[in-house]
């Protein structure tokens, strides 16, 4: 399917409609009914312009004035992936060529007793009851265009579903290969990750692009933690300067629950990052870690969001920023706290560093705060490199370039120490240590 550079959103919902008459006898299920509200939001919304107050600085109109093929057909093999592999890496590793779950290339290794792995589209058939319990119930469809679109077009994606009391061994790793080598290429994967009571299991979702050609990822992923349950998600994006990537990842909590997220944004020439959490039971703990090295033109935003629903419960935030060349960054961090949330600790700091003078960042803490009993702290730092310890180093016989990277590399890494897959904080430290050497 391709879209007319004139009127992306016409072509969006008539590709929808040539979809819906494939389906038969599944265009009247639950799951469907949604996805048909959801492209009417899209329809009523529209995509966003810089006139929208959560887009003020992330203009999207180079991404919908371009010309996309959304399920394109893809040639990579499993030679060309290693080309694109993580080194050492182990666990239940997931291919998604174009959006599209490539069984022959993935590879699942726990046993069926620690967790269900599937299609989403398979998982509708197998588990309807806990997908439709849990599908599209935490996302922000009703405000974010590009969420309802990622829902009206549900069809790709992964569904995992850990039962209560089980601890999966082997992390699960996603990842989501964009092949632009032809053409321009549109990808818009939807996660559904269902984590039980008292289990607890690792996810790393992958994002990387090839090819000189545009791609354009919309990326949706909900994450349900019920009671006591511990979960570590980690997204990683390392694509090229063409790549526009929209990916929002909702999550629900309850008491007593760990959730900790590490979003890592190496490259990408256009990222927005939505991350949202609530949490909605006692004794619950909410974990967010961000580290964006953008350079060239690149611009990454991220947009974060915690609302505390429940009394007892802690929130931690942390992002850094390094930017190069003439990058542009964005944070904009809320925090809310409801009335019945007594004795909320919630803390959030974003930290940024401009190397370069063409360089920029904008940056905007939330807090909004309806009860009287809690501790709840922002603030945001942007400035340049530290003189004096730059001036201490060169004495020292370092030169400023060594200097420099060797300052930017320490800034980063209190981020990249909260990483627990060794694989992958191995496969970071080197993209980043690369990144901050570049000229």
């Amino acid at each position: 399917m391709t879209t007319d550079k004139q009127d992306l959103k016409a072509q969006l919902i008539a590709d929808f409609q040539l979809a819906e008459g494939k389906l038969n006898g599944a265009a009247k299920s639950a799951i469907h009914v949604t996805r048909q509200k959801a492209l009417q939001t899209f329809n009523q919304l529209g995509f966003p312009t810089t006139k929208h107050e959560e887009w003020k600085y992330s203009n999207v109109r180079g991404l919908v004035n371009q010309t996309y093929e959304f399920q394109a057909d893809s040639s990579l093999t499993a030679e060309d992936l290693a080309q694109l592999s993580i080194p050492n890496l182990e666990g239940n590793i997931l291919y998604f060529i174009n959006g599209v779950y490539n069984e022959a290339l993935s590879s699942i290794v726990s046993p069926a007793s620690e967790l269900v792995l599937l299609p989403l589209a398979e998982a509708i058939k197998q588990y309807p009851a806990v997908v439709e319990k849990h599908f599209n119930q935490y996302t922000d469809q009703h405000e974010n265009a590009f969420t309802a679109l990622n829902t009206a077009f549900s069809f790709d994606g992964v569904f995992i579903y850990v039962p209560a009391k089980k601890v999966v061994e082997k992390p699960i790793i996603l990842r989501f290969i964009t092949d632009a080598r032809q053409a321009n290429v549109a990808a818009q994967p939807r996660n559904l990750i269902v984590v039980e009571k008292r289990a607890e299991v690792q996810i790393a979702e992958a994002y990387r692009s090839i090819g000189e050609h545009s791609t354009f990822t919309n990326a949706v992923t909900e994450i349900y933690v019920a009671e006591e349950a511990n979960v570590d998600y980690y997204k990683v994006q390392n694509e090229s300067d063409q790549a526009y990537h929209i990916g929002s990842t909702a999550v629900y909590q309850e008491g007593r629950s760990v959730f900790t997220a590490n979003t890592v944004t190496a490259n990408g020439g256009f990222v927005r990052n939505n991350l949202q959490i609530k949490i909605d039971g006692e004794f619950a703990e909410a974990n967010m870690f961000g580290l964006y090295i953008p350079n060239a033109k690149q611009h990454i935003d991220n947009h974060t969001a915690v609302d505390h629903a429940k009394p007892n419960a802690n929130s931690n935030e942390l992002y850094k920023g390094i930017l190069k060349d003439k990058s542009t960054g964005v944070f904009n961090g809320k925090i809310f706290v409801r009335q019945d949330a007594q004795k909320t600790n919630a803390f959030q700091s974003c930290k940024n560093v401009l190397v370069s003078d063409e360089a920029s960042m904008n940056t905007k803490p939330q807090l909004e705060i309806w009860a009287d009993d809690v501790k709840c702290s922002h603030g945001t730092t942007t400035g340049q490199l530290n003189h004096d310890a730059l001036f201490y180093m060169q004495a020292r016989g370092i030169s400023k370039d060594a200097a420099k990277a060797l300052l930017m590399l320490a800034f980063a890494q209190e981020v990249i120490d909260k990483m627990r897959i060794p694989s992958i904080k191995e496969y970071l430290e080197g993209l980043i240590i690369e990144k901050i050497y570049q000229a």
